[in-house]
Protein backbone atom coordinates (compact mmCIF):
# COMPACT_ATOMS: atom_id res chain seq x y z
CA UNK A 1 0.00 0.00 0.00
CA UNK A 2 1.26 3.44 -0.89
CA UNK A 3 1.86 5.87 2.02
CA UNK A 4 1.27 8.89 -0.21
CA UNK A 5 -1.84 10.50 -1.58
CA UNK A 6 -2.34 11.09 -5.29
CA UNK A 7 -0.71 14.51 -4.96
CA UNK A 8 2.48 12.99 -3.50
CA UNK A 9 1.86 14.28 0.00
CA UNK A 10 2.29 11.80 2.82
CA UNK A 11 -0.96 11.08 4.67
CA UNK A 12 0.62 12.18 7.96
CA UNK A 13 0.78 15.76 6.67
CA UNK A 14 -3.01 15.96 6.70
CA UNK A 15 -3.34 14.30 10.10
CA UNK A 16 -0.71 16.53 11.74
CA UNK A 17 -2.15 19.67 10.15
CA UNK A 18 -5.74 18.93 11.23
CA UNK A 19 -4.69 17.99 14.79
CA UNK A 20 -2.57 21.16 15.00
CA UNK A 21 -5.50 23.23 13.73
CA UNK A 22 -7.74 21.75 16.43
CA UNK A 23 -5.08 22.50 19.06
CA UNK A 24 -4.82 26.11 17.91
CA UNK A 25 -8.59 26.50 17.73
CA UNK A 26 -8.71 25.47 21.39
CA UNK A 27 -6.26 28.30 22.02
CA UNK A 28 -8.53 30.72 20.17
CA UNK A 29 -11.47 29.56 22.29
CA UNK A 30 -9.38 29.99 25.45
CA UNK A 31 -8.38 33.50 24.38
CA UNK A 32 -11.99 34.40 23.57
CA UNK A 33 -13.15 33.06 26.96
CA UNK A 34 -10.54 35.17 28.73
CA UNK A 35 -11.84 38.27 26.95
CA UNK A 36 -15.33 37.70 28.43
CA UNK A 37 -15.61 39.49 31.79
CA UNK A 38 -18.66 37.42 32.75
CA UNK A 39 -16.85 34.16 32.13
CA UNK A 40 -13.65 35.29 33.84
CA UNK A 41 -15.72 36.14 36.93
CA UNK A 42 -16.49 32.43 37.31
CA UNK A 43 -12.79 31.44 37.37
CA UNK A 44 -10.88 30.71 40.59
CA UNK A 45 -9.20 33.75 42.13
CA UNK A 46 -5.70 32.65 41.10
CA UNK A 47 -6.74 32.43 37.45
CA UNK A 48 -8.60 35.73 37.56
CA UNK A 49 -5.56 37.47 39.06
CA UNK A 50 -3.39 36.47 36.12
CA UNK A 51 -5.98 37.34 33.48
CA UNK A 52 -7.10 40.64 35.00
CA UNK A 53 -3.54 41.73 35.79
CA UNK A 54 -2.20 40.98 32.34
CA UNK A 55 -0.99 44.11 30.52
CA UNK A 56 -2.14 44.89 27.00
CA UNK A 57 1.19 43.87 25.46
CA UNK A 58 0.94 40.38 27.00
CA UNK A 59 -2.68 40.04 25.87
CA UNK A 60 -1.61 41.06 22.36
CA UNK A 61 1.18 38.45 22.44
CA UNK A 62 -1.34 35.81 23.53
CA UNK A 63 -3.59 36.79 20.61
CA UNK A 64 -0.68 36.62 18.15
CA UNK A 65 0.27 33.19 19.50
CA UNK A 66 -3.17 31.59 19.15
CA UNK A 67 -4.51 33.35 16.07
CA UNK A 68 -1.15 33.10 14.28
CA UNK A 69 -1.06 29.37 14.97
CA UNK A 70 -4.64 28.81 13.81
CA UNK A 71 -4.19 30.84 10.62
CA UNK A 72 -0.87 29.13 9.98
CA UNK A 73 -2.57 25.74 10.19
CA UNK A 74 -5.25 26.89 7.76
CA UNK A 75 -2.54 27.97 5.34
CA UNK A 76 -0.87 24.57 5.75
CA UNK A 77 -4.16 22.92 4.83
CA UNK A 78 -4.14 25.06 1.68
CA UNK A 79 -0.50 24.06 1.14
CA UNK A 80 0.87 27.61 1.39
CA UNK A 81 4.48 28.14 2.48
CA UNK A 82 3.51 31.51 3.98
CA UNK A 83 2.26 29.47 6.95
CA UNK A 84 5.85 29.55 8.21
CA UNK A 85 5.67 33.31 8.82
CA UNK A 86 2.57 32.87 10.96
CA UNK A 87 4.26 30.07 12.89
CA UNK A 88 7.22 32.37 13.58
CA UNK A 89 4.79 35.01 14.89
CA UNK A 90 2.95 32.37 16.92
CA UNK A 91 6.17 31.14 18.51
CA UNK A 92 7.27 34.69 19.34
CA UNK A 93 3.84 35.42 20.81
CA UNK A 94 4.04 32.29 22.96
CA UNK A 95 7.51 33.29 24.20
CA UNK A 96 6.37 36.80 25.16
CA UNK A 97 3.26 35.40 26.84
CA UNK A 98 5.43 32.99 28.82
CA UNK A 99 7.79 35.77 29.89
CA UNK A 100 4.87 37.68 31.35
CA UNK A 101 3.36 34.60 32.99
CA UNK A 102 6.67 33.74 34.67
CA UNK A 103 6.88 37.32 35.95
CA UNK A 104 3.53 37.18 37.76
CA UNK A 105 3.96 33.85 39.52
CA UNK A 106 5.07 35.55 42.73
CA UNK A 107 1.67 37.24 43.05
CA UNK A 108 -0.41 34.05 42.63
CA UNK A 109 -0.64 30.59 44.14
CA UNK A 110 1.02 29.10 41.06
CA UNK A 111 4.69 28.20 41.38
CA UNK A 112 7.12 29.14 38.63
CA UNK A 113 7.31 25.45 37.76
CA UNK A 114 3.51 25.16 37.35
CA UNK A 115 3.36 28.22 35.13
CA UNK A 116 6.35 27.00 33.13
CA UNK A 117 4.66 23.63 32.55
CA UNK A 118 1.40 25.30 31.47
CA UNK A 119 3.38 27.31 28.94
CA UNK A 120 5.78 24.58 27.83
CA UNK A 121 3.28 22.70 25.69
CA UNK A 122 2.27 25.75 23.59
CA UNK A 123 5.96 26.56 23.06
CA UNK A 124 6.74 23.00 21.99
CA UNK A 125 3.76 22.91 19.61
CA UNK A 126 4.59 26.32 18.12
CA UNK A 127 8.24 25.35 17.59
CA UNK A 128 7.22 22.00 16.11
CA UNK A 129 4.81 23.63 13.65
CA UNK A 130 7.52 26.03 12.47
CA UNK A 131 9.94 23.15 11.99
CA UNK A 132 7.29 20.97 10.34
CA UNK A 133 6.27 23.66 7.87
CA UNK A 134 9.92 24.05 6.85
CA UNK A 135 10.16 20.29 6.33
CA UNK A 136 6.95 20.30 4.30
CA UNK A 137 8.35 23.02 2.07
CA UNK A 138 11.57 21.07 1.51
CA UNK A 139 9.48 18.07 0.42
CA UNK A 140 7.40 20.28 -1.91
CA UNK A 141 4.22 19.55 0.04
CA UNK A 142 3.64 23.29 0.35
CA UNK A 143 4.52 26.08 -2.07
Amino acid sequence: MNDKTNAGIHWSFWVITVVALLWNLMGVINFSAQMSADLVATYPETHRAIIEGRPAWATAAFAVAVFGGALGCLLLLFRKSSAMYLFVASLLGAIVTMMHALGVTGSTDFSRFEVFMMMLMPLVVAAFLLWYSKQAEKKDWIK
